[in-house]
């Protein structure tokens, strides 16, 4: 049985970076989703080796840093052999300084996770499952055209369990037609297999989508915020009893749980994103590999990257720490806004804050800025208050 436990319930991670490797295929398209990501494998094997050519190119970025950190994410990953995930890591040795016991995550899709696949995994270096459950329910996995059934979702779970123990699902709750006795039994569904993080999200429309325009046409409801409140507070409310900790907006871990790759994203942390439409952060710059296959992979075969960088100013970087600190249980520390902004920015932020601590959405706590239960759902909108605008 694989564990890899997060060293630490902090997640704090010195002098060591995460490298997320982007997998840009899935059997089918969700209707919700805007990722990139494409349906044909015709060019896996010229992507596996872009991603492994962009890996040795991009090795200087991060020096005298661990990587703590590796994320199979997409896409579905799964969708990859054993051989050719063995590969890519095996790269990520080679080229680069990895700390003694990674958290190495791949996300999985449970139609695909199979018994093979589980025994494949485990007698690897991979200790983390990110399995994109969605829904226990039939209803709402054809709603979103999941490719699993909600049999295949417990199923997985099942076989999954006997293999690992750090794993995480994903949840969506807000979907149309979603009351809130189903969405209980969902999360008690996923209690009883005893998983120790749960990611969970409410359902989005964003445009473009194939969910965006069944809703134009009438033929699904629209979301009802209201009902996504209702069902996140549910969620906080069954999961804290449960033991969980509510440690990032749509994260619960139990204690050291935690998402190291998460957290770390959370906290401002350096990361290398490898893969079409990947982004990384080297803490000064922001930047972002082109979305599309073919030319990601032409531009590496000519050992050339295939990517966009912004500075970030400190305004910026002040801006999203404020959303990210307010997402978390780490909250915003007035001392940090100080030493890295300035007395201009800690005062702003003082003086901004002061409307929403009135109406108990935030509230000072040994120096540091968190949102209250209340204003958790709100977490964004209130962040973008405190926002020093360029």
């Amino acid at each position: 049985m694989h564990s890899s436990k997060s060293s630490s319930p902090s997640g704090k991670l010195d002098g060591a970076f995460g490298i997320y490797i982007h997998i840009p295929f899935c059997k089918q398209a969700c209707h919700y989703c805007d990722f990139h990501f494409s349906t044909s494998l015709k060019k896996k094997d010229e992507l596996v080796n872009a991603l492994a050519k962009e890996l040795v190119l991009r090795k200087d970025e991060f020096k005298n840093q661990n990587v703590d950190t590796i994320y199979f994410g997409g896409g579905t990953p799964s969708l990859l052999s054993i051989e050719e995930l063995q590969f890519l890591i095996d790269e990520v040795y080679k080229i680069y300084d990895v700390s003694e016991s990674p958290e190495i995550t791949i996300e999985v899709n449970p139609d695909d996770l199979t018994h093979q696949k589980l025994n494949d995994y485990s007698d690897s270096p991979i200790n983390r499952l990110s399995i994109g459950i969605q829904s226990f329910f039939e209803e709402d996995l054809k709603l979103m055209n999941r490719a699993h059934n909600s049999e295949e979702a417990k199923r997985c779970l099942e076989e999954a369990t006997k293999h690992f123990d750090n794993i995480s699902i994903d949840l969506i709750y807000g979907i149309p037609g979603m009351s809130n006795e189903r969405w209980i039994q969902n999360l008690e569904t996923a209690l009883a297999f005893n998983i120790p993080h749960i990611s969970s999200y409410a359902l989005t429309v964003e445009p473009k989508t194939a969910l965006a325009s069944f809703i134009k046409k009438g033929i699904i409801k629209n979301v009802d915020d209201d009902l996504a409140q209702e069902q996140f507070h549910i969620m906080i409310e069954k999961l804290e009893a449960a033991g969980f900790i509510h440690y990032e907006l749509s994260n619960f871990g139990k204690p050291e749980y935690f998402s190291r790759n998460n957290s770390a994203y959370w906290q401002g942390k350096p990361y290398l994103g490898i893969g079409p439409s990947a982004h990384s952060f080297d803490g000064k710059n922001r930047s972002w590999n082109v979305r599309n296959n073919s030319k990601y992979i032409n531009s590496l075969e000519k050992n050339i990257l295939p990517i966009e960088t912004e500075t970030l100013s400190a305004t910026d970087k002040y801006n999203e720490y404020v959303m990210t600190g307010l997402r978390t249980i780490w909250g915003v520390s007035l001392e940090k806004v100080e030493q890295e902004f300035g007395e201009k920015y800690k005062t702003y932020l003082l003086e901004q804050s002061q409307k929403h601590i009135i109406e108990q959405l935030l509230y000072l706590d040994d120096g540091k800025l968190l949102v209250t239960k209340k204003g958790k759902f709100l977490s964004d909108g209130i962040a973008s208050d405190l926002f020093m605008l360029n």
